[in-house]
């Protein structure tokens, strides 16, 4: 895979680019997308955001989302344009599989294709592109690759409001260990450029329906497993109760590190049941990889910190294998938790 830098001489003239992400976007994945966008157009590039499927309510604020393709709804413009590109961006994912519904248009996408990503284990069939695990957030990646190209001064409010969101959410509001000293060099840039991050906060959290907020008491209350010899946390929520709330795409994001708030819980996991599968969030404190812990047992990975996997079996079994499999982790749990206090 060749380098950010060897890419930028194909940028040196105008291309027709498509930008994508993985299924379900969440802030870091719209927000470097169209980050993206928005510079790619300054530069005189024919640019277009694919999104695989529905983009959730709570991000639809950011700059130029009017002008997003859902390939889901629009399958027939999106492989047209798809089939007209010269080169395909592929953001916060690397591995075709993460877009689902796109995966096989995009392995048979005869044009360039880069990755740009910070998710562990990339595959090899991007010809550019660059995979940084340590980095917070795949906007933090596309601030870098701005600055590579030398072009800082392209920083628009626009571009500002749509990587800070990323940035934002992505290290939970700057306290997940991969807020380092360049994030905050970043936002300090972007509030040069007239960024408000005040504004960009309310706009992705202030912004809960009654029934999202309701949902969420009833989900602390009624639904939190705590399991205190073990340092884990486990909420597992139905297809049926989340059809009660009258849940969106997007209503149930977050929730999942609320446990984490607890003094003696470093390993938490939100299950939500879907019409083919069981999801599944892994959070973590500390060392407590969770990233191979969902590899290892359901399917997923991610980072170390933050993971996601899936099950093909039935929530309550789901729920039954996951206490297993953290009780056979006890000592690793232990040892980890010690380590915190």
């Amino acid at each position: 895979m060749k380098s950010l830098q060897e890419l930028l001489t194909l940028l040196h003239k105008p291309q027709r680019i498509v930008i994508t992400h993985h299924y379900n976007p969440d802030a870091d994945a719209l927000g470097s997308s169209l980050g993206l966008y928005h510079y790619l157009q300054q530069k005189g590039h024919q640019c277009q955001v694919i999104s695989p499927n529905e983009v959730p309510d709570f991000i639809h604020w950011m700059p130029a989302y009017e002008n997003v393709l859902v390939f889901e709804k629009e399958t027939e413009r999106a492989n047209a344009k798809l089939h007209e590109a010269d080169i395909v961006f592929c953001l916060d994912f690397n591995h075709a599989s993460r877009t689902k519904i796109m995966e096989a248009v995009l392995n048979q996408f005869q044009g360039i294709k880069v990755m740009i990503d910070h998710h562990l284990y990339p595959d090899d069939k991007f010809q550019f592109g660059l995979s940084l695990p340590n980095k917070s957030s795949t906007c933090e990646m596309i601030y870098d690759f701005i600055n590579l190209a030398d072009d800082n001064h392209l920083i628009s409010l626009e571009i500002a409001k749509c990587l800070y969101a990323g940035l934002m959410t992505d290290t939970g509001s700057f306290k997940f260990p991969a807020t380092t000293a360049s994030c905050h060099l970043m936002v300090a840039d972007l509030m040069q450029k007239g960024l408000l991050p005040a504004e960009i906060h309310s706009a992705v959290f202030d912004t809960y329906a009654e029934n999202r907020l309701r949902f969420l008491g009833y989900v602390l209350a009624e639904k939190m497993i705590i399991m205190p010899e073990l340092h884990a946390s486990i909420i597992a929520i139905s297809k049926n109760e989340m059809n009660k709330y009258m849940l969106q795409s997007g209503d149930t994001e977050g929730i999942v590190n609320f446990p984490l708030s607890m003094k003696n819980i470093i390993f938490s996991t939100f299950i939500s049941e879907r019409d083919n599968e069981v999801r599944m969030s892994f959070r973590s404190k500390g060392n407590l990889d969770v990233n191979e812990f969902a590899r290892n047992h359901f399917e997923g990975g991610g980072h170390v910190n933050a993971s996601g996997g899936k099950s093909i079996i039935t929530l309550d079994a789901t729920i039954e294998k996951l206490k297993q499999v953290l009780t056979d982790n006890k000592s690793n749990l232990q040892s980890c938790y010690n380590e915190l206090v």
